[in-house]
Formats: C-alpha cells, sequence, structure tokens
C-alpha cells in the first residue's frame, strides 16, 4: 500500500496546526495540517512494515501511523500534544474520536521537561541569530513566547490550551520586530522561571496513564484485524 493512499484512506483524526490553530494567523498564513492513520493490521504481519509516518500528498501536511504518534505522545512532545489540541479539527473517525477522549492520559508533568528542553535549543539558535546577524528571527522568537507561555499554563491547569487569546496582538508585536530583543529575552526568562515554579504544584500526574493508551491501541489494532479477517476496509 502506498504511503499517500494510507494517509487518503485511513486517516481517523485531521486537524490544522501552526499559526491558525494558535490564533495567531495573518493574511498569507500557511494552512498547516497534521494528521493520524491506522495502518491495517495485516500490514505489521510482512517483513517490511508501514511507515511511521507521511509527508504529504497535499502541501504542508505531515500525517503519523496511530502506534507512533501514541509514543510521542507519551513522551509528551511538544508538537505531538498540540496537535491532539488543536481547535480546529477537520476530521475524526471513531478510533478518532477516542484518541482525542485519551487527551488527558498523556498529559503528566514530563511537559516541564519536554517543553522547556525544546525552547531551550531554539533560544540558544535565537541568540546565535543576534550574534551573527544582529536579530533573531522573530517569528521564530513569537512562537517561542507562545510555546513557553502553554507550558507554564498546561502545569497551573492541567489542561493544554493552544490558542493565545487575549496575547495574540503583544506576540505579533514581536513577529513584527517591534518589541525590543532585551524585552523578549526578560520574558522568555520569566516564563521558564514561572513553568519551574508551577511544576512543584502541578495537578498534572508525574508519568502519563500508559496502560490506558496501550489498551486503546490494542483494541484497535485487533479490530483492525477482524475487518481484515471479513474482508471489510481496514
Amino acid at each position: 500500500m502506498r504511503p499517500e493512499h494510507l494517509v487518503r484512506d485511513h486517516t481517523v483524526y485531521a486537524c490544522v496546526m501552526g499559526s491558525r490553530a494558535f490564533g495567531l494567523a495573518t493574511e498569507g498564513s500557511d494552512t498547516d495540517r497534521r494528521g493520524v492513520f491506522l495502518a491495517p493490521t495485516p500490514l505489521f504481519w510482512r517483513f517490511e512494515k508501514p511507515p511511521t509516518h507521511v509527508e504529504g500528498p497535499a502541501e504542508e501536511q505531515f500525517s503519523w501511523e496511530l502506534e507512533r504518534f501514541c509514543v510521542l505522545a507519551l513522551r509528551a512532545n511538544p508538537n505531538i500534544l498540540e496537535c491532539l489540541h488543536s481547535p480546529l479539527v477537520e476530521h475524526a473517525d471513531g478510533t478518532g474520536r477516542e484518541l482525542l477522549a485519551l487527551r488527558g492520559a498523556f498529559l503528566s508533568r514530563r511537559v516541564h521537561e519536554t517543553f522547556t528542553r525544546y525552547a531551550y535549543g531554539q533560544r540558544r539558535k535565537l541568540e546565535a541569530d543576534v550574534r551573527v546577524h544582529g536579530a533573531p528571527r522573530w517569528k521564530h522568537a513569537m512562537h517561542l513566547l507562545r510555546l513557553l507561555a502553554s507550558a507554564r499554563d498546561v502545569l497551573r491547569t492541567g489542561t493544554l490550551t493552544i490558542d493565545v487569546g487575549e496575547e495574540r496582538a503583544s506576540l505579533l508585536a514581536v513577529k513584527r520586530g517591534e518589541v525590543a530583543w532585551s524585552e523578549v529575552e526578560a520574558r522568555m526568562t520569566r516564563l521558564e522561571r514561572e513553568a519551574g515554579e508551577a511544576v512543584r504544584h502541578s495537578p498534572l500526574p508525574a508519568e502519563p496513564d500508559r496502560r490506558r493508551v496501550e489498551d486503546f491501541l490494542i483494541r484497535t489494532r485487533h479490530a483492525s484485524a477482524l475487518r481484515a479477517d471479513r474482508g471489510l476496509p481496514g
């Protein structure tokens, strides 16, 4: 089965991500689409396994196979967790709706480590840009502030909300280069500190609910195998 056919015929969940999901879209913003497909179980019985992810077939489209998506979500991968919480869902079948119902099972205090580790790497790149070019890539600076605020808030509340809401105007000012880099740095440092304080009293559990997610994956694989035995679409 060709990779693009897996996306076309077996997508269980699809959403819009990027600036449109974050509430930061402006005229000319791309539409980034992300999805999850369920490879039919019989494909795993072959030597050549189905792909863990597929880029395309449309522009700005990227999809993960369900198991890979769950593994990354259990590791608190920022991009994956945000994908699960997009306010712009374009498709969700029965399996996709069950995946969405599991959103809370993936969340844990691990988000502090993964979000801040990713933010640290991005901040170092911005600082390098300032040293070499005299200014950072302002769009990246905006999204880093958004990510740090998201990490702090999910640790405080136990709920991941990716739309920036009332922060839209201040973040877009950063994107346009209207905020001094020193002020942006200060905001980053403050958000990092607040996230560190929030993790100590977070309502999130220390670890995700791996057993609950694994039960979902096993049931889903089993149902796919049964459909194949009956000659039904995977």
